[in-house]
Parts: C-alpha cells; sequence; structure tokens
C-alpha cells in the first residue's frame, strides 16, 4: 500500500461531515424550540394566576317599609328539617329505580327494587313449613278425639268389670300423651307462622318505599348497581338509592352576631328576602334561638319559620332575613332605619356582606363575580345594618366575593364553593 492510499483512507467525506452537521443543528433547534415552549408555558400560568375557591354573595336594594321597622338583619340559607337519603335495608342489586331528580312521591310509593329470588324463595319455605306443621296437628286433634272416645268406654266398661283398671289407666295415659303433643304441635305453628312474618319482612326489605311525601332532589343509583344500607369500604357499592326533602318542613336558618343577640326573641316576626328574588318580601317569624355558640364565627344560630309555602323556595337558597321590632311605634324617634316622624329611610346603594368589602391601595373594593375571573369595583360603603352594610358605585344583583383573600387581585380566577 503505497502513500496516496494512505491518504485517501485518512480524508474525511464531504457528504458524511454535512450530515453530522446537519444532525447537531437539528439537535440545537429543538432544544430552542423546546425551551420557547416551556417559558410560553411558565410565562402564562405566571400571567394567569392562581385559582382562588370562593363563596358568593348577591347585592340586593334595600327596601323601605311602612310597618315595623327592622332593628336587625341577617344572612342565611333555606334548609329542610324532614329530609331523607332512603335505601334499601338489605344489601343486594337493584333491578328497578323508579324516581327521577324533580319527582314529587307520596308516602309509601316503592322507589326502587332489589333482586329478590332468594327472599322469595325463604318465604315459600317458610310457608311450606307452616302447613306442614298445620297437618300435624290436625293429626294429633284427629288421634286426641279417638283416645277420649276410647277412655269413656273403658270407664264404662270398668264399672261393669268387663275391662281391667289398667287398661283404663292406659286409655287415660294415650289422652294425656296427645294432648300433650297437641299442645306442642301448636306452639310449632306459632313458631312456623312466626318464620313466615320473618320471611315476609326480608322480602319486603327488597323494596324501597317513600317514607314521606316530599320531592326527589337527587338519584344516586342506577338499575344494576349494588347497593347496601352500610357503607362496603368500597367505590362500587352505592349507600342510597335517592334523596327526597318535604317541602312543607322548609324554613331558614341564619346565624346572627353574638353582640345582637338580645334583639331576637322566639316568635318575633320577620321578613326574608331570596337572594334569587330579591323583589320578593317573604313573611316570617322566629322559631328559636339555638342555645350554643359558634366560637370560631362568633355566632349563633337562629330558625325562621317560613309563612308563605312557595314552589320557588328552594333548599339550601341563600337568604337575608329582617328582625322586625313589632314594639315601636309609628313616629317613635330613634327607631332603627326611621325618621323622627316615623317614615321609613331607604339605605343609598345595595346592601352586601360587610366581609364582602375588601380594603387595597387605601380604597374600598368589592370583587365582582364575571364568569370564572373577578374584576375589582370600588364602592362607598355606607350605613352598616348588623353583618350587612350598604355600599354605592355596585348594581343591584351583582355577585361578589365574600371574604375575598388578601392575594385577591383584578382579574384572579375563581371557582365557586360549593
Amino acid at each position: 500500500m503505497n502513500k496516496g492510499e494512505l491518504l485517501d483512507q485518512l480524508r474525511i467525506d464531504r457528504g458524511q461531515r454535512e450530515d453530522r452537521e446537519g444532525g447537531l443543528r437539528r439537535w440545537w433547534i429543538w432544544c430552542g424550540m423546546g425551551v420557547v415552549i416551556l417559558g410560553a408555558v411558565v410565562a402564562f400560568f405566571l400571567v394567569r394566576g392562581p385559582r382562588f375557591e370562593v363563596s358568593a354573595a348577591t347585592a340586593v336594594a334595600p327596601t323601605a317599609s311602612a310597618g315595623p321597622a327592622a332593628i336587625l338583619q341577617a344572612t342565611g340559607y333555606v334548609t329542610a328539617r324532614r329530609q331523607a337519603t332512603v335505601s334499601a335495608q338489605i344489601t343486594g342489586t337493584l333491578t328497578e329505580v323508579l324516581i327521577e331528580e324533580g319527582e314529587h312521591v307520596q308516602a309509601g310509593q316503592v322507589l326502587a327494587r332489589v333482586e329478590n329470588a332468594a327472599q322469595k324463595a325463604a318465604l315459600q319455605q317458610a310457608q311450606a313449613q307452616l302447613q306442614a306443621a298445620r297437618a300435624l296437628a290436625l293429626q294429633y286433634e284427629a288421634q286426641l278425639s279417638q283416645a277420649r272416645r276410647d277412655l269413656v268406654r273403658n270407664q264404662d266398661l270398668v264399672g261393669r268389670h268387663l275391662v281391667s283398671q289398667q287398661a283404663l289407666e292406659t286409655a287415660q295415659t294415650q289422652v294425656d300423651t296427645l294432648s300433650a303433643q297437641l299442645e306442642s304441635q301448636r306452639k310449632q305453628v306459632q313458631l312456623a307462622g312466626a318464620g313466615v312474618t320473618g320471611a315476609q319482612v326480608q322480602l319486603d326489605y327488597t323494596t324501597v318505599r317513600a317514607p314521606f311525601t316530599g320531592v326527589v332532589v337527587a338519584k344516586a343509583a342506577q338499575a344494576g348497581e349494588i347497593v347496601s344500607p352500610i357503607s362496603a369500604g368500597g367505590g362500587f357499592t352505592r349507600t342510597g338509592v335517592g334523596t327526597i326533602v318535604d317541602m312543607d318542613s322548609l324554613e331558614i336558618e341564619v346565624d346572627v352576631n353574638e353582640a345582637y343577640l338580645n334583639r331576637v326573641e322566639p316568635k318575633q316576626a320577620a321578613q326574608a328576602v331570596l337572594d334569587a328574588y330579591p323583589d320578593w318580601t317573604i313573611p316570617a317569624h322566629v322559631i328559636a334561638v339555638v342555645p350554643t355558640a359558634d366560637r370560631s364565627k362568633a355566632t349563633v344560630k337562629v330558625r325562621v319559620a317560613i309563612e308563605q309555602k312557595d314552589p320557588r323556595i328552594l333548599p339550601d337558597m341563600g337568604v337575608r332575613v329582617s328582625f322586625l321590632d313589632t314594639q315601636s311605634k309609628p313616629g317613635e324617634a330613634g327607631a332603627p332605619g326611621q325618621h323622627a316622624a316615623g317614615e321609613a329611610v331607604r339605605p343609598r346603594g345595595v346592601l352586601i356582606p360587610s366581609a364582602a368589602i375588601a380594603n387595597r391601595d387605601g380604597k374600598s373594593v368589592v370583587f365582582v363575580i364575571e364568569g370564572d375571573r373577578v374584576r375589582a369595583q370600588p364602592v362607598t360603603a355606607g350605613q352598616t345594618f348588623a353583618d350587612l352594610r350598604a355600599v354605592e358605585g355596585l348594581a343591584d344583583g351583582a355577585r361578589v366575593v365574600r371574604d375575598p383573600p388578601e392575594q385577591m387581585k383584578e382579574g384572579a380566577l375563581v371557582t365557586l364553593r360549593k
């Protein structure tokens, strides 16, 4: 091999060099694109900001009334005193579910059925045992009747010295024995009857019925699912078929600041306004003041009865309650919310919870919910009514964030707390 051949072997082919350079260039291009994409994602989340889980409150326009003055206002929710989640009393597979949300049901109405082949077989077996026990009892009755006739016959024959005394005693023993067997068998008949009753109860457990008249507010299971009255610890067993609410048992629960508790008493007249219907005033009265306080909020729960039933009133609706001073006379000076002449005064602006007002850069603002974001709205705070406050600069019906966190700013993302 000469020197020329050696030089040819050491020479680098131009095509191989270009391939290596092109691969290296493509690698750098992909790295640059990855950095750009990562930077865009980071920038998006920085601009997007955190998402806050918040509770909402509705701004309502205050109303003036020519009747008794409102001495206290509080917010709360409509609750049902009679509500039940119904379920089968045994574990089994649902074969029928006969309810839907919003459906009215009557007490005793069938809501669902569980597979009941085993319970039917057990009932038939118990009924057969009862029939067999009754048949054996009839047999003992017939034998006892014959033994009693034989005893009477032997008593007559002994008197005429035609049979021995031993034959008479044997006949008496037979009567006593059959009497005891018959009494025992009658107890067996009662036991078999109790078995039939128990089997019938087990069969009835496979039928889910409405405990009272009401409205179905939730359907929790479908046909084919396993239902059980107790939790099985897994995700494949339902513990309820549906939830029923007695709409006639609806009432209002509000939290009253303990500093104003002396203004509330049982049977006191009140007025309720739903957040969903701010122009509708519902007559109400105080049922009771629950004798316990919430130390974390310094409030006491008050139960308020709704005197005007209406299908628009639904469980868990937000509501504002005005407690009325029925003892104040028209024209009495110093009555809250009134002039000295007794004319009702309507505060300017709208009413919102005092906790919804935040301080940002020395200004009072509220965060108005618009879709999944909030808008910081400057307001002018006015008169205070218990835990509500009148503000100007906010539209009636606007939804605002209750207790906004300090980190919340203009355009922040929010999710409404359920």
